[in-house]
């Protein structure tokens, strides 16, 4: 018995590396039939989903199955309700936001109008859901009660970052909490469903949860201290966005609770002007972060997330060079600069 499970172990020991990934799950997009009548509805859906991105969310549910020794084939269809879901929630995000810009182009509801974009990021979230159906009923259920439960998150992330903007007494802990169920909550379910569809054991479905947890959390920090500091070549959006909309990301929160009242008070005004020029602002407000000791607070906390994610590695019941693997995904995710 062992024998057989060594053999079936050492089949899929071999993994594809992120840009293979990347290229199966665009192959597999492509074929989706998801242009129907009315043209209105599916037409955006379309729109959104060809508009590309870093496919992060996808990739890792194909990897996580083959981190458990299943063909990435298998997890497609996950795969492809995480994306659905991720974009379903963007099509939102943009309409809440008033923004004119998803990737450098038009988002759905400037493109289209408003209540396109209402109705088709609905039906993306029903779309998402049919893609579960392909799997058998145990697994289903297992993929759908995650969904539901991931889903939900968001929404409350959502919700808890809209309040956030209209409070001047919020919390680094609450922080934490928002930017867990509005960004990393959706990576770790992306890999957790990759091993549920490889069935694999309870044991090691929760600890890739973590693992995507931790990893989304340093991901996200990590955006918040590019967004300030990043280099304007490589980041792609625009450096200084956070200081320009008053946004109190963990750098801002940080500065707040390092700095004697003057300079915090200065920080707490500099966060309630609207300008027209924001040069002076971002400059500014990058000085009190590093003088303050904000930005130095933020890396290190980046940098805790990032081994608690490699910390949950060393549990799990999976090869030595799969562990490396994800170990060197999660080191260029840290690494990168956009």
């Amino acid at each position: 018995m062992n024998r057989i499970f060594e053999a079936r172990k050492s089949e899929f020991h071999f993994m594809h590396d992120i840009s293979q990934y990347q290229d199966f799950f665009i192959d597999y997009l492509k074929k989706q039939n998801i242009h129907k009548e009315p043209t209105n509805l599916y037409e955006p859906i379309e729109y959104i989903l060809g508009l590309g991105g870093k496919r992060m969310r996808p990739v890792l549910t194909l990897m996580a199955a083959e981190v458990f020794d299943t063909d990435y084939k298998v997890a497609l269809p996950a795969a492809m309700a995480v994306e659905v879901f991720h974009n379903f929630s963007l099509v939102h995000d943009d309409i809440m936001d008033d923004a004119p810009l998803r990737r450098g182009q038009v988002t759905v509801h400037e493109k289209w109008n408003l209540n396109t974009g209402i109705l088709s990021g609905d039906a993306m979230l029903i779309l998402a859901y049919q893609y579960f159906e392909q799997y058998e009923p145990a697994v289903f259920r297992d993929l759908a009660k995650l969904f539901s439960k991931t889903a939900l998150e968001v929404c409350e992330g959502q919700q808890w970052d809209v309040d956030f903007e209209q409070r001047n007494n919020v919390t680094i802990p609450e922080y934490l909490k928002m930017i867990e169920y509005k960004t990393a909550v959706l990576v770790a379910a992306a890999m957790k469903m990759g091993a549920i569809v490889a069935k694999t054991s309870e044991k090691d479905a929760d600890l890739i949860y973590d693992f995507g947890l931790n990893l989304g959390l340093a991901f996200q920090l990590q955006d918040d201290y590019l967004d300030a500091f990043g280099d304007p070549e490589t980041f792609g959006k625009q450096v200084g966005g956070d200081i320009i909309v008053n946004k109190k990301t963990y750098l801002y929160l940080k500065a707040l609770e390092f700095s004697a009242s003057e300079k915090a008070l200065e920080l707490e005004k500099l966060f309630s002007l609207q300008l027209e020029d924001n040069a002076e602002k971002i400059e500014t407000a990058k000085a009190i972060f590093n003088e303050s000791g904000a930005s130095k607070s933020t890396q290190e906390a980046i940098e805790m997330y990032t081994f608690k994610a490699f910390e949950t590695l060393e549990k799990m019941d999976i090869h030595a060079e799969k562990k490396d693997i994800l170990r060197t995904f999660g080191e260029n995710l840290m690494g990168r600069k956009v």
